[in-house]
C-alpha cells in the first residue's frame, strides 16, 4: 500500500503552519508508506514561499483556483503521470484531507489497516470531531468531545437529499460519548478526510468539477455506490477539524454552493423514475427556506437559493448522469425524511429508525 496523503491548498498559511506538523509527524511514524502533498490553488498569502523549501514536502503549483473539486483532479493527476515517468510504484490510495485537520499518531494506519481487510470498501473516513471543543477538552472546560459537522462518525441522507450524520443532524451536534465507535457503512464519507483507493478514483472521473467546492463528497460516494463500491466510517481512527476554514458557515457563498450543487446531485444520481417529483418537491422545500429566510431579515441568503436554483437549470446539462439502470437507491439513504423527524424530537442518530 502507498499513500497519496494531499492537502489543497488556497490562503491557508495560517491552518498550514498550525497543523501541517501534527500530519508530517504522523505519517513519519506510520507503517504504511506515505508521501505528504501540498497542492496550491494559486493562494496569494504566501503559503508556498513559507513551505516549499521543505523536502519532505511535494508542491503541486496550480495556475489558478479550480476550487476543491477541480484542484484535487488536477494535483491526482499530476501525482500519477509523476510516478509513471519517474518509474515509482504507483499510489493505490489517496487520502484527501483538509489543512486546518490536526491528527494524532496512528490516525492513518487504522484506515489503511481496515482498506486492506475490507476489498468491498472503496471508500472511508476517520471519526471527525470538533477541533475548538478539543481544545476546551484538553483545557478542562468541558468533559467532552463534540462531533464536528462535516462528517462526525459517518454521513447519510435522507428521502429528499438533506445530508445528515452519525454524531450530527441538521443544527444537532452531539458529544462524542463513545456511541458510534463501531465502523460503520454509510452513504457518504466526508471530504474533509477522507481515503479512496486510487483507481475507483480514477475510474470516476475524479470529482465532479462543475460543483466547485460542497456536496462533492456526497456526488462521488453516490457514484461509487452505484458502481459497486461501499462507503465505510472507521471511528478507531479520528482528526480534529475546524471547519469553515475556507468559507464560515454563515456565507452566503456557502449556502448557494450547497443549495446548487445538492439539486445537482440529485439530478444526476436518482434513477429515472421519480426523479422529477422527487426534485420538484426538494425544490418546493428549498423554496420554504427562502421564505424563512426574508421573515428573518436574511435577504443575502435569500438571494442565494433564488441564484442557486437558477444555475441548477443552466449547469445540468452540463453535468454526466450516472448510469442507474436498475433504479437502486444505495445504502444509507434514508425513506424518511429528516426534517420531519427532527421536529418530532428525533435529534441523535441513535434515535432514528435505520
Amino acid at each position: 500500500m502507498k499513500v497519496a496523503v494531499t492537502i489543497l491548498n488556497w490562503n491557508g498559511k495560517g491552518f498550514l503552519e498550525k497543523f501541517l506538523p501534527s500530519l508530517f509527524n504522523s505519517l513519519q511514524q506510520s507503517k504504511y508508506e506515505a508521501d505528504l502533498i501540498v497542492a496550491d490553488n494559486a493562494s496569494t498569502d504566501g503559503s508556498i514561499e513559507s513551505f516549499s523549501d521543505n523536502p519532505d514536502i511535494t508542491w503541486i503549483q496550480l495556475d489558478k483556483n479550480y476550487g476543491f473539486t477541480g484542484g484535487y483532479n488536477r494535483a491526482f493527476d499530476i501525482l500519477r503521470k509523476q510516478t509513471w515517468e519517474e518509474g515509482k510504484n504507483p499510489y493505490t490510495h489517496f487520502i484527501l484531507i483538509n489543512s486546518d485537520i490536526l491528527v494524532p499518531d496512528g490516525w492513518m494506519d487504522s484506515l489503511c489497516e481496515f482498506m486492506e481487510s475490507h476489498p468491498e470498501a472503496g471508500i472511508c473516513q476517520p471519526k471527525i470531531l470538533s477541533f475548538n471543543r478539543h481544545e476546551e477538552v484538553l483545557s478542562g472546560k468541558k468533559e467532552n468531545d463534540q462531533f464536528e459537522y462535516a462528517g462526525a462518525s459517518g454521513g447519510f441522507i435522507d428521502k429528499w437529499g438533506f445530508p445528515l450524520c452519525r454524531g450530527r443532524i441538521l443544527s444537532c451536534i452531539e458529544d462524542d460519548l463513545g456511541q458510534y465507535d463501531t465502523p460503520q457503512r454509510c452513504f457518504w464519507a466526508s471530504g474533509a478526510c477522507m481515503m479512496v483507493r486510487a483507481d475507483l478514483y480514477q475510474d470516476l472521473g475524479g470529482l465532479e468539477e462543475e460543483f466547485f467546492a460542497h456536496m462533492e463528497e456526497i456526488d462521488f460516494c453516490w457514484r461509487a455506490s452505484l458502481a459497486g463500491h461501499q462507503v465505510w466510517c472507521v471511528p478507531q481512527s479520528k482528526v480534529y477539524h475546524v471547519g469553515g476554514g475556507t468559507l464560515p458557515n454563515n456565507s452566503p457563498r456557502k449556502l448557494y454552493l450547497n443549495y446548487r450543487n445538492n439539486l445537482l446531485m440529485l439530478w444526476k444520481n436518482l434513477p429515472e423514475k421519480g426523479k422529477k417529483g422527487r426534485i420538484f418537491f426538494r425544490k418546493c422545500l428549498d423554496g420554504l427556506s427562502a421564505v424563512c429566510y426574508v421573515f428573518q431579515g436574511k435577504f443575502s441568503y435569500y438571494l442565494s437559493v433564488v441564484q442557486a436554483h437558477r444555475d441548477y437549470r443552466k449547469l445540468k446539462a452540463r453535468v454526466k448522469v450516472t448510469p442507474n439502470e436498475k433504479g437502486a437507491l444505495p445504502y444509507g439513504m434514508l425513506p424518511y425524511s429528516i426534517i420531519r423527524k427532527f421536529f418530532t424530537g428525533k435529534k441523535r442518530f441513535s434515535q432514528l429508525p435505520f
